[in-house]
């Protein structure tokens, strides 16, 4: 399973040239797509093609050219294969054929995105591609409505501007949403803006709506109480961290903060086996 230039075909590794180079068969999503990137690097490996409409099929067909001994490498048009791309069901089939499946780790786009968008979040989730339905599109964002970690989607060119409406009007106009485009491309485009502010730059501009695009949604901000909770549960680990008691960090803090005293005191105890646990 090898990863593919996004766009520009010399993000590709050293690895995946000498894995075409040395394979029997390449399985491609558009032939004429990895052709491009093989014959750019003077490779003339068989491509044969293998789509979601007909990966079920080809997945016996490529177990029994591993079972003559063939070397086969899967790609999709660009990025890493299986993720929102054909790969998953072929890899399931041939390893329970008992063969081996390797990764060759290489582009992504829900990676790039993230990387050059400014979010700082230390987790996120990948939705992949939401409903062209718009009440299963709009269900499906008001499930992330409150969600603390960064959340990337896709999006196809010719929905973005129903998503994006839908995201103003779900999430509010105020959640910042990074518009992530065409990535490693000319005409990359990687906008940060308030869901309503990107909205009407989209509307703005025609071209937005054209190419690969990704949209991250950053984090729901915290509420106040959270906010609370995590600024007694900081001062608790200080208090432990010195040795006091759990019973007399918690009424300092409880003074600090006027947390409720009980609640700290379990907390405390929690913070006190977690930190026994490790040593």
């Amino acid at each position: 399973m090898a990863a593919t230039p996004l766009g520009n075909l010399a993000d590709i590794t050293l690895r995946a040239l000498a894995a075409f180079d040395a394979a029997d068969i390449v399985l491609a999503e558009d032939t004429r797509v990895t052709g491009q990137l093989l014959t750019r690097y003077g490779i003339r490996t068989q491509l044969v093609s293998v789509r979601e409409h007909n990966e079920r099929g080809m997945a016996d067909k490529v177990v029994g050219w591993l079972a003559e001994g063939k070397l086969i490498v899967q790609v999709s048009d660009a990025g890493t294969p299986a993720v929102s791309d054909p790969g998953a069901r072929l890899a399931r089939t041939v390893r329970d054929a008992g063969y081996a499946v390797s990764p060759l780790p290489g582009p992504s786009a829900v990676v790039a995105a993230l990387s050059a968008s400014g979010t700082q979040c230390d987790r996120w989730r990948f939705l992949g591609f939401l409903s062209p339905k718009r009440k299963a599109r709009c269900d499906a964002i008001a499930a992330i409505a409150d969600c603390r970690d960064a959340v990337v989607i896709y999006e196809a060119p010719h929905r973005l501007i129903e998503c994006v409406t839908d995201l103003v009007d779900v999430l509010g106009a105020g959640r910042v949403i990074v518009l992530a485009r065409e990535l490693t491309k000319t005409f990359e485009t990687i906008q940060r803006l308030p869901a309503a502010e990107l909205a009407a730059f989209i509307a703005a501009d025609p071209n937005q709506c054209r190419g690969e695009i990704a949209l991250i949604i950053e984090p729901a901000a915290a509420s106040e109480d959270e906010d609370d909770d995590t600024e007694s549960r900081r001062l608790l680990e200080i208090l432990l961290d010195e040795k006091l008691p759990v019973k007399q960090a918690s009424q300092i803090v409880s003074r600090m903060t006027g947390a409720n005293r009980k609640a700290l005191y379990e907390l405390a105890l929690s913070i006190r086996a977690q930190d026994d646990d490790q040593d």
